[in-house]
């Protein structure tokens, strides 16, 4: 089977058994890729669906498209990158420095683009997780998922949506084919895509409205271009990057204080936001409604310069009544208000506690990831590795999310953990491993306590933070750098093991050795 990536002369075999399979490309995966070329662990493969390296940043391409971390934290610390343009960089400079990153360290060759994996089911006879994607059938003893949390876009269930007859897309899947200038636009949502994506439009079309659940606590965004002397100084003078971004890190974390441990710290933070609100809506009217009702912190605080002005413009209208139903031209709000509109951007986020890639991993017993979830809710351990799924690691996986620094931080840490863990496998040919459910089960009780005095328990909002049973499975309740030693070393004892040789049916080759073509970039 032949399949094209890119225009290219070279190609190159991808084998459907290996060792590892990972899945997905963004920062997590990427950079599990590069550090097992680095260890020397070369029989493995990375299923993308998409056609580039860049996950959600290859994807996120709306206009105003930007990062909340400043750059040179946003980055791989074995990658720093001197060329950054901005103190806050857009969606086409990361995406260019991460594919920048893939070419430099060589790993192209081991991705398998255009692979959208439907099923990963694991075979109890031969010890092994059979991989179904878009590309063909793979057998791999090891599978570390990467498909990161910010992948599956989240459509609203709206009555009649369906019969919009307008053009109508979600921020993560923007059409640019399709030009809003001069024409009447809908934005549904005001999360971090949405106060990117309204004042990056509002002075093209001819009328905005945006339509908002629930306000948002917006901080100032201090980004400015670097000078002459920054850039030289990041390229030329040794050590300067890394101790700039040892600053950035050091400053975000104090954040945690306030976030994790002591929520009335946070009002200092709502000031500052409250500042925004004055400085840039002139109506008090407006500025009432885009004020929260809830602790800064407990839902994603978000930055920006630009939203508040576009929100006072002429021709921008700020909608605050529930959206009752989306006719052919219109959408008619829960007062009967009806407003006419030509083009519906849907700005609602992402399947966070509830990715629909859980439901298609198989575990023991034939129970999905998705099944598990909804009944013990989502759970990890290190955010790593959750009982009944051996031989699988997770990347971005439970209770590592963040709302104050870096993910790119908690991505590394997580891959010293999961790269040490393929050590031991290797050393002590372990032919099974899986976390123990006890182990599990202190872990986020532990979790769960910590998270007892934080914002986002008792910061007065429901957020995407949130599972199902009320517990926040999405963020990790301390310093990051505590993160970073419980993961610097792989634990044995924390998992049950089967060595190899002592399987009971040889998980060798179970598949004929057929091997695909692909196009390497």
């Amino acid at each position: 089977m032949s399949l094209t990536v890119t225009d290219t002369s070279e190609r190159v075999t991808a084998p459907r058994q290996v060792d590892t399979v990972i899945i997905g490309s963004g920062f997590a995966g990427l950079g599990a890729a590069i550090k097992l070329t680095q260890k020397g662990k070369n029989n493995f493969l990375v299923l993308e669906r998409g056609n580039d390296v860049g996950g959600t940043w290859r994807d996120n391409t709306y206009p105003g498209a930007a990062c909340d971390v400043p750059s040179h934290l946003y980055s791989y610390s074995f990658a720093l990158n001197p060329d950054w343009t901005r103190s806050f960089s857009t969606q086409p400079e990361i995406q260019k420095y991460i594919s920048s990153v893939a070419r430099k360290y060589n790993v192209l060759d081991k991705h398998v683009f255009g692979s959208d994996v439907t099923s990963v089911t694991w075979d109890e006879s031969t010890h092994r997780w059979n991989i179904v994607a878009s590309t063909g059938e793979y057998t791999a003893k090891v599978v570390v998922t990467a498909v990161g949390a910010l992948c599956e876009p989240n459509l609203p269930p709206i009555k009649g949506i369906e019969s919009f007859e307008g053009d109508v897309f979600h921020s993560a899947q923007w059409n640019h084919d399709v030009s809003l200038e001069g024409k009447r636009v809908a934005v549904i949502g005001t999360g971090a895509s949405a106060i990117q994506i309204v004042p990056a439009i509002a002075d093209t079309v001819s009328h905005l409205d945006v339509y908002q659940r629930t306000a948002p606590w917006i901080l100032p965004r201090f980004d400015r271009e670097y000078t002459g002397l920054e850039k030289f100084a990041f390229k030329r003078i040794p050590g300067f990057q890394r101790l700039s971004r040892t600053g950035i890190y050091a400053a975000r974390e104090t954040q945690v204080v306030g976030l994790a441990k002591k929520p009335a710290l946070m009002r200092i933070f709502e000031l500052i936001a409250k500042q925004q609100i004055n400085k840039g809506i002139k109506d008090k009217s407006l500025r009432k409604k885009v004020t929260p009702n809830f602790r800064i912190g407990c839902k994603r605080m978000l930055i920006s310069n630009a939203y508040y002005p576009a929100l006072d413009r002429a021709n921008v209208d700020l909608v605050t009544d529930g959206i009752a139903e989306v006719k052919a031209n219109s959408i008619v709000t829960a007062d009967g208000t009806e407003r006419q509109i030509d083009a519906l951007v849907v700005a609602t986020g992402f399947h966070v506690t509830d990715s629909p890639a859980y439901q298609g991993i198989y575990g023991k017993g034939g129970k999905t990831l998705a099944q598990t979830f909804e009944e013990e809710g989502q759970q990890g351990y290190k955010g790593a590795a959750v009982a009944n799924y051996p031989n699988m690691f997770f990347l971005v996986g439970p209770n590592t999310g963040l709302g104050h620094t870096s993910m790119v931080f908690m991505i590394e840490s997580q891959l010293n953990y999961v790269i040490d863990a393929l050590d031991t496998i290797d050393k002590h040919d372990i032919g099974v491993i899986e976390v123990r459910k006890d182990v599990q089960d202190e872990y986020n009780a532990d979790l769960q306590d910590r998270m007892s005095n934080s914002v986002w328990m008792n910061g007065g909002c429901a957020s995407w933070y949130l599972d199902k049973h009320g517990n926040n499975t999405t963020l990790w309740p301390d310093f990051t750098f505590r993160f970073r030693a419980i993961t610097r070393k792989f634990d044995l004892a924390a998992y049950r093991s089967v060595a190899e040789s002592d399987l009971p049916i040889s998980a060798g080759n179970t598949v004929a050795d057929t091997d695909i073509e692909v196009a390497a970039q």
